[in-house]
């Protein structure tokens, strides 16, 4: 496929199948996240791959709230990624001081979209998540507290195959050439 059907064909799945997920196509994932850019070649990324059914449960409880449907979807993902925040090289920590910008939060935003794209490719359905609690993740997966999470993804197959339309807006809404023009 083209890489434009594949951008359509990548969404964020919110029901998954118990079909488990080979352990080959995961890691060509994470060789897809692996080879993409990242500012001064930094590489700011650690993946944990968490596939042991109890755990993952114990994870995943930890991206919802007791009384919201809001991202309980993600226990009957079979797989939940965990994408920490690595140390930036001395390039890329002097560049985010002086432009007041964290470049490494830009490089795994990067990482994590090749994930999920590679993913669609795959025929796995993800679900990226910026809602958890980070401090009991840390404590559930031995992470250091000086590190810091960046996001969770869901991973599996999806239940349903058939892909939803996308609502997105208008190209001419949110691209203009040669200036800004809303």
């Amino acid at each position: 496929m083209n890489f434009i059907e594949l951008a359509n064909k990548r969404y964020s799945v919110r029901s998954y199948s118990d079909k488990p997920v080979e352990k080959e196509k995961i890691l060509r994932c994470v060789e897809a996240a692996r080879l993409s850019p990242s500012a001064c070649n930094s590489q700011p990324w650690h993946f944990i791959i968490v596939d042991d059914v109890e755990l993952k449960n114990k994870v995943a409880k930890e991206s919802f709230m007791a009384l919201s449907n809001m991202n309980k979807f993600t226990l009957d993902a079979p797989v939940m990624i965990v994408l920490v925040i690595e140390k930036k090289n001395m390039s890329s920590n002097i560049g985010s001081f002086l432009k007041n910008k964290d470049f490494s939060l830009i490089d795994i935003g990067i990482a994590a979209e090749h994930f999920c794209l590679q993913a669609a490719e795959e025929g796995l359905g993800t679900c990226m998540l910026g809602w958890f609690n980070e401090k009991v993740v840390k404590k559930l997966l031995s992470i250091p507290k000086s590190k810091h999470i960046g996001l969770l993804i869901s991973l599996g197959y999806p239940k349903d195959e058939s892909f939803p339309d996308k609502k997105r807006k208008p190209i001419d809404d949110i691209c203009s050439f040669n200036g800004y023009n809303k």
